[in-house]
């Protein structure tokens, strides 16, 4: 556990985090009163076996039985709740606020759509926790891009820390947070793809759900030209925020590649998606801090290296936790929806104004 700072209002929130990747649930405890981050408590991770990830697969869009699966996705998620708590030694009385991020299946936010599945009132009532969920909704519905949603929360982490920098955040997609010199001089934006066309590829032709370690992309040949084409795509010329839904990006390009070389372009394509980034910010960061399961790739770091100015490293060269951190940002921002502070703003999501959202379930008290 790692200490930050008394704070008469401060509170244990416990965050739970189901990606973009859908691979399983990431849950982490912090302290917290909203704005400083006081201490950081345990956290753990429950893989969704093939089976689960294909049903979750099979309800993107909205098609086939959401409902079902929704009620199978917040059982999961009470079951993490309970094994992180007897990890800690905690009781659910001493957990004020659950953030409920869920599972999104749709995110559309030039039609004004996101979908977050997630039974925020079933889970409370199964935790015996209130339980804060539908972050985005608000948001997209005044405007918004709905995404990213964790840059305040690496923005209290980087206080201390040498600005400007980027917390560059590799799930299934990729996005990355700018912080500046100056007071909550923040901007956010989604890069472009991160691990979800590589896991797909991998899936697709070995078996495998992921390239552990970047092993497979390691053995492969870039192919140049099929990476110019990926970087065609018009998502690169919009100015940030801008925020991008899983299957955004077309494969159709690496279709007859060889299965190496495939993982090595998709790897290529990542880091070169962020680079484009480079444009939107007002000053190069020195230094890029990188969280998520990218971070794991091998293929992914080493092309993020070559590519970005200044020093690319995992989150944890800092003290951070990689496989925490969205857990972690989910407390935070359900003690913030909980004290009504913002959860977004302009230069992260592109809201027009502040914006708190979040819906708060508690649980029954007879």
């Amino acid at each position: 556990m790692v200490k930050r700072g008394p704070a008469k209002d401060s509170v244990w929130a416990l965050g739970l985090m189901s990606g973009t990747s859908m691979d399983g649930i990431d849950a982490a405890l912090l302290r917290t009163d909203g704005r400083a981050v006081l201490a950081t408590g345990p956290s753990t991770t429950m893989a969704y076996d093939p089976a689960f990830r294909v049903r979750l697969r099979g309800v993107l869009r909205g098609r086939g039985p959401v409902e079902a699966v929704e009620r199978e996705l917040t059982a999961r998620h009470a079951d993490v709740v309970r094994r992180l708590l007897d990890l800690a030694g905690m009781t659910p009385a001493a957990i004020a606020y659950i953030g409920f991020h869920g599972q999104t299946i749709d995110h559309a936010p030039a039609e004004r759509r996101t979908w977050q599945i997630g039974d925020g009132a079933l889970l409370a009532r199964e935790s015996a926790i209130t339980v804060i969920s539908d972050f985005r909704s608000r948001d997209v519905a005044e405007g918004g891009e709905g995404a990213p949603l964790a840059p305040l929360y690496h923005a209290a982490l980087a206080r201390r820390l040498e600005r400007p920098l980027a917390v560059l955040n590799v799930g299934g997609v990729s996005n990355v947070t700018w912080i500046g010199t100056g007071e909550m001089e923040v901007l956010a934006f989604d890069c472009g793809p991160g691990n979800a066309m590589i896991d797909d590829w991998v899936a697709k032709r070995t078996g495998s759900p992921f390239d552990r370690d970047g092993a497979l992309a390691m053995q492969g040949r870039v192919d140049e030209t099929i990476l110019a084409r990926l970087l065609e795509d018009p998502y690169f010329t919009r100015s940030a925020p801008k925020s991008l839904d899983r299957d955004h990006f077309d494969p159709s390009p690496v279709e007859d590649l060889a299965v190496a070389d495939g993982a090595a372009t998709l790897a290529a394509f990542t880091a070169a998606a962020v680079q484009r980034g480079l444009s939107i910010m007002p000053a190069p960061p020195g230094r890029w801090l990188v969280s998520g399961g990218g971070r794991h790739n091998s293929a992914i770091m080493a092309a993020l290296a070559a590519r970005l100015p200044g020093d690319v490293e995992p989150v944890e060269a800092i003290g951070w936790d990689g496989d925490a951190l969205e857990a972690q940002a989910f407390a935070y921002l359900a003690v913030r929806v909980a004290r009504g502070l913002p959860t977004s703003l302009p230069s992260t999501t592109g809201v027009p104004r502040a914006t708190s959202g979040g819906r708060i379930d508690a649980p029954p008290t007879d």
